[in-house]
Protein backbone atom coordinates (compact mmCIF):
# COMPACT_ATOMS: atom_id res chain seq x y z
CA UNK A 1 0.00 0.00 0.00
CA UNK A 2 1.47 3.33 -1.04
CA UNK A 3 1.15 6.07 1.59
CA UNK A 4 -1.24 8.94 0.98
CA UNK A 5 1.28 11.76 1.01
CA UNK A 6 3.43 10.01 -1.59
CA UNK A 7 0.47 9.92 -3.96
CA UNK A 8 0.76 13.69 -3.65
CA UNK A 9 4.40 13.35 -4.66
CA UNK A 10 3.44 11.18 -7.63
CA UNK A 11 0.93 13.71 -8.97
CA UNK A 12 3.24 16.62 -8.18
CA UNK A 13 6.01 15.07 -10.26
CA UNK A 14 3.56 14.54 -13.10
CA UNK A 15 2.48 18.19 -13.03
CA UNK A 16 5.74 20.02 -12.32
CA UNK A 17 8.15 20.40 -15.22
CA UNK A 18 11.73 19.54 -14.39
CA UNK A 19 13.92 22.59 -14.05
CA UNK A 20 16.99 22.39 -16.25
CA UNK A 21 20.04 22.00 -14.05
CA UNK A 22 23.15 23.46 -15.59
CA UNK A 23 26.70 22.47 -14.81
CA UNK A 24 30.04 24.03 -15.66
CA UNK A 25 33.40 22.32 -15.22
CA UNK A 26 35.78 21.50 -12.37
CA UNK A 27 36.98 18.65 -10.13
CA UNK A 28 37.09 17.93 -6.24
CA UNK A 29 36.15 14.92 -4.01
CA UNK A 30 33.14 13.13 -2.55
CA UNK A 31 31.81 12.84 1.00
CA UNK A 32 30.26 9.78 2.61
CA UNK A 33 29.41 8.46 6.06
CA UNK A 34 27.00 6.18 7.88
CA UNK A 35 26.16 5.48 11.47
CA UNK A 36 25.76 1.99 12.83
CA UNK A 37 23.37 0.96 15.60
CA UNK A 38 22.89 -2.27 17.54
CA UNK A 39 20.17 -4.76 16.47
CA UNK A 40 20.52 -3.68 12.85
CA UNK A 41 18.01 -5.22 10.44
CA UNK A 42 18.69 -6.90 7.11
CA UNK A 43 18.29 -4.60 4.08
CA UNK A 44 15.47 -6.81 2.71
CA UNK A 45 13.45 -6.15 5.88
CA UNK A 46 13.16 -2.48 4.92
CA UNK A 47 11.17 -3.14 1.73
CA UNK A 48 7.76 -2.79 3.39
CA UNK A 49 8.71 0.42 5.20
CA UNK A 50 10.06 1.97 1.98
CA UNK A 51 6.79 1.04 0.27
CA UNK A 52 4.55 2.34 3.06
CA UNK A 53 6.61 5.53 3.40
CA UNK A 54 6.35 6.11 -0.34
CA UNK A 55 10.09 6.00 -0.93
CA UNK A 56 9.61 3.03 -3.24
CA UNK A 57 7.34 5.20 -5.38
CA UNK A 58 10.05 7.86 -5.51
CA UNK A 59 12.50 5.21 -6.72
CA UNK A 60 9.99 4.17 -9.38
CA UNK A 61 9.72 7.73 -10.71
CA UNK A 62 13.47 8.30 -11.12
CA UNK A 63 14.02 6.50 -14.43
CA UNK A 64 10.92 7.92 -16.20
CA UNK A 65 11.93 11.46 -15.18
CA UNK A 66 15.48 10.92 -16.38
CA UNK A 67 14.71 9.09 -19.64
CA UNK A 68 12.47 11.78 -21.07
CA UNK A 69 13.93 13.19 -24.30
CA UNK A 70 16.68 10.61 -24.78
CA UNK A 71 16.85 8.14 -27.70
CA UNK A 72 15.60 4.60 -27.09
CA UNK A 73 19.05 3.04 -26.70
CA UNK A 74 20.09 5.55 -24.05
CA UNK A 75 16.70 5.28 -22.35
CA UNK A 76 17.30 1.55 -21.88
CA UNK A 77 20.72 2.18 -20.33
CA UNK A 78 19.36 4.86 -18.00
CA UNK A 79 16.40 2.70 -17.09
CA UNK A 80 18.71 -0.12 -16.05
CA UNK A 81 21.06 2.13 -14.05
CA UNK A 82 18.20 3.91 -12.25
CA UNK A 83 15.80 0.99 -11.91
CA UNK A 84 13.63 1.16 -8.80
CA UNK A 85 14.98 -2.13 -7.45
CA UNK A 86 18.55 -0.86 -7.73
CA UNK A 87 17.80 2.49 -6.09
CA UNK A 88 15.73 1.09 -3.24
CA UNK A 89 18.10 -1.83 -2.77
CA UNK A 90 21.08 0.49 -2.45
CA UNK A 91 19.15 2.78 -0.09
CA UNK A 92 18.09 -0.17 2.07
CA UNK A 93 21.68 -1.43 2.29
CA UNK A 94 22.86 2.01 3.48
CA UNK A 95 19.91 2.50 5.84
CA UNK A 96 19.84 -0.95 7.46
CA UNK A 97 22.80 -0.41 9.85
CA UNK A 98 20.96 2.58 11.35
CA UNK A 99 17.69 0.73 12.05
CA UNK A 100 16.66 -1.72 14.75
CA UNK A 101 13.84 -4.23 14.47
CA UNK A 102 11.61 -2.62 17.12
CA UNK A 103 11.80 0.80 15.48
CA UNK A 104 11.04 -0.66 12.07
CA UNK A 105 8.06 -2.64 13.33
CA UNK A 106 6.54 0.42 15.01
CA UNK A 107 7.12 2.62 11.94
CA UNK A 108 5.34 0.07 9.76
CA UNK A 109 2.45 -0.15 12.23
CA UNK A 110 2.00 3.63 12.20
CA UNK A 111 2.19 3.94 8.42
CA UNK A 112 -0.34 1.13 7.97
CA UNK A 113 -2.71 2.39 10.68
CA UNK A 114 -6.42 3.08 10.04
CA UNK A 115 -5.65 6.82 10.00
CA UNK A 116 -2.98 6.42 7.31
CA UNK A 117 -5.29 4.15 5.32
CA UNK A 118 -8.06 6.75 5.49
CA UNK A 119 -5.80 9.39 3.99
CA UNK A 120 -4.66 6.92 1.36
CA UNK A 121 -8.27 6.47 0.29
CA UNK A 122 -8.74 10.25 0.05
CA UNK A 123 -5.64 10.47 -2.15
CA UNK A 124 -6.86 7.60 -4.31
CA UNK A 125 -10.13 9.40 -4.95
CA UNK A 126 -8.27 12.57 -5.96
CA UNK A 127 -5.97 10.60 -8.24
CA UNK A 128 -8.90 8.95 -9.99
CA UNK A 129 -10.60 12.29 -10.65
CA UNK A 130 -7.53 13.53 -12.53
CA UNK A 131 -5.67 16.82 -12.45
CA UNK A 132 -8.46 19.06 -13.74
CA UNK A 133 -10.04 19.68 -10.34
CA UNK A 134 -6.64 20.44 -8.84
CA UNK A 135 -5.83 22.91 -11.63
CA UNK A 136 -9.14 24.71 -11.06
CA UNK A 137 -8.55 24.80 -7.33
CA UNK A 138 -5.07 26.25 -7.77
CA UNK A 139 -6.42 28.94 -10.09
CA UNK A 140 -8.81 30.06 -7.34
CA UNK A 141 -6.27 30.11 -4.52
CA UNK A 142 -5.23 33.71 -5.19
CA UNK A 143 -8.79 34.97 -4.75
CA UNK A 144 -9.78 32.49 -2.05
CA UNK A 145 -6.72 31.76 0.08
CA UNK A 146 -6.95 29.10 2.78
CA UNK A 147 -7.43 30.01 6.42
CA UNK A 148 -4.04 30.69 8.04
CA UNK A 149 -4.55 27.93 10.63
CA UNK A 150 -5.42 25.43 7.88
CA UNK A 151 -2.36 26.37 5.84
CA UNK A 152 -0.22 26.02 8.97
CA UNK A 153 -1.51 22.45 9.40
CA UNK A 154 -0.70 21.63 5.78
CA UNK A 155 2.80 23.07 6.18
CA UNK A 156 3.25 20.99 9.32
CA UNK A 157 2.16 17.80 7.53
CA UNK A 158 4.41 18.53 4.56
CA UNK A 159 7.38 19.16 6.83
CA UNK A 160 6.84 16.05 8.95
CA UNK A 161 6.15 13.77 5.97
CA UNK A 162 8.98 15.42 3.98
CA UNK A 163 6.84 15.33 0.84
CA UNK A 164 8.09 18.47 -0.89
CA UNK A 165 11.62 17.77 0.36
CA UNK A 166 11.58 14.35 -1.33
CA UNK A 167 9.99 15.74 -4.50
CA UNK A 168 12.64 18.46 -4.73
CA UNK A 169 15.43 15.99 -4.00
CA UNK A 170 14.32 13.66 -6.78
CA UNK A 171 13.97 16.47 -9.31
CA UNK A 172 17.35 17.91 -8.32
CA UNK A 173 19.18 14.59 -8.52
CA UNK A 174 17.65 13.81 -11.90
CA UNK A 175 18.57 17.30 -13.09
CA UNK A 176 22.16 16.79 -11.93
CA UNK A 177 22.26 13.50 -13.81
CA UNK A 178 20.98 15.14 -16.99
CA UNK A 179 23.58 17.89 -16.60
CA UNK A 180 26.33 15.29 -16.27
CA UNK A 181 25.07 13.42 -19.33
CA UNK A 182 25.17 16.68 -21.28
CA UNK A 183 28.78 17.24 -20.20
CA UNK A 184 29.75 13.72 -21.23
CA UNK A 185 28.21 14.33 -24.65
CA UNK A 186 30.71 17.22 -24.99
CA UNK A 187 33.61 15.06 -23.77
CA UNK A 188 33.68 16.94 -20.44
CA UNK A 189 33.27 15.65 -16.90
CA UNK A 190 32.72 16.68 -13.27
CA UNK A 191 33.11 14.73 -10.06
CA UNK A 192 30.24 14.69 -7.56
CA UNK A 193 31.55 17.53 -5.40
CA UNK A 194 32.00 19.83 -8.38
CA UNK A 195 28.66 18.78 -9.86
CA UNK A 196 26.90 19.65 -6.59
CA UNK A 197 28.68 23.01 -6.43
CA UNK A 198 27.82 23.92 -10.00
CA UNK A 199 24.14 22.97 -9.67
CA UNK A 200 23.54 24.25 -6.12
CA UNK A 201 21.75 27.40 -7.31
CA UNK A 202 18.98 25.26 -8.79
CA UNK A 203 18.27 23.44 -5.52
CA UNK A 204 16.44 26.34 -3.84
CA UNK A 205 14.24 26.93 -6.91
CA UNK A 206 13.27 23.28 -6.91
CA UNK A 207 12.54 23.32 -3.19
CA UNK A 208 10.30 26.37 -3.52
CA UNK A 209 8.34 25.12 -6.55
CA UNK A 210 7.96 21.69 -4.93
CA UNK A 211 6.75 23.26 -1.68
CA UNK A 212 4.15 25.35 -3.50
CA UNK A 213 2.99 22.37 -5.52
CA UNK A 214 2.70 20.08 -2.50
CA UNK A 215 0.90 22.64 -0.36
CA UNK A 216 -1.73 23.41 -2.99
CA UNK A 217 -2.15 19.70 -3.67
CA UNK A 218 -2.64 18.88 0.01
CA UNK A 219 -5.04 21.79 0.49
CA UNK A 220 -7.13 20.40 -2.35
CA UNK A 221 -6.87 16.71 -1.51
CA UNK A 222 -7.62 17.16 2.20
CA UNK A 223 -10.13 20.00 1.87
CA UNK A 224 -12.94 17.90 3.39
CA UNK A 225 -10.82 16.35 6.14
CA UNK A 226 -11.31 17.79 9.65
CA UNK A 227 -8.37 19.74 11.00
CA UNK A 228 -8.13 17.36 13.95
CA UNK A 229 -7.55 14.48 11.55
CA UNK A 230 -4.88 16.46 9.70
CA UNK A 231 -3.12 17.21 12.97
CA UNK A 232 -3.26 13.54 13.97
CA UNK A 233 -1.83 12.55 10.60
CA UNK A 234 1.03 15.02 10.99
CA UNK A 235 1.67 13.63 14.49
CA UNK A 236 2.02 10.17 12.98
CA UNK A 237 4.95 11.36 10.86
CA UNK A 238 6.39 13.28 13.80
CA UNK A 239 6.75 10.09 15.83
CA UNK A 240 10.50 9.37 16.12
CA UNK A 241 10.10 5.84 14.77
CA UNK A 242 8.91 7.32 11.47
CA UNK A 243 10.66 10.69 11.41
CA UNK A 244 14.11 9.27 12.15
CA UNK A 245 13.83 6.79 9.29
CA UNK A 246 12.55 9.42 6.86
CA UNK A 247 15.34 11.80 7.88
CA UNK A 248 17.89 9.07 7.23
CA UNK A 249 16.36 8.33 3.82
CA UNK A 250 16.61 11.99 2.81
CA UNK A 251 20.24 12.09 3.95
CA UNK A 252 21.20 8.88 2.14
CA UNK A 253 19.37 9.30 -1.15
CA UNK A 254 21.95 11.72 -2.64
CA UNK A 255 24.62 9.06 -2.04
CA UNK A 256 22.41 6.50 -3.78
CA UNK A 257 21.94 8.71 -6.84
CA UNK A 258 25.65 9.53 -6.92
CA UNK A 259 26.44 5.80 -6.96
CA UNK A 260 24.03 5.29 -9.85
CA UNK A 261 25.67 8.12 -11.81
CA UNK A 262 29.06 6.52 -11.20
CA UNK A 263 27.69 3.26 -12.60
CA UNK A 264 26.93 5.03 -15.89
CA UNK A 265 30.60 5.84 -16.51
Amino acid sequence: MKSARMRALFLLLALLPGLPVQAAESNPAKPGASTASPSAVAPQALARFLDLAGVRLLCEQAAPLLQNGFPAEQQARLGEAFAADRLCGDLAARLAPQVNAEQLQEAERLLDSPLARRFTEVEREVGESGAEGLAQYRAQLGDRPPRPERLALIKRLDASARTSELAALLRYEMGKTQALLALWARNQDLDEAALAKQTASQAEKLRESSRQGVESYMLYAYRQQPSGQLAAYAELYERPEVSDLLRACVALLPEVFAARRAALK
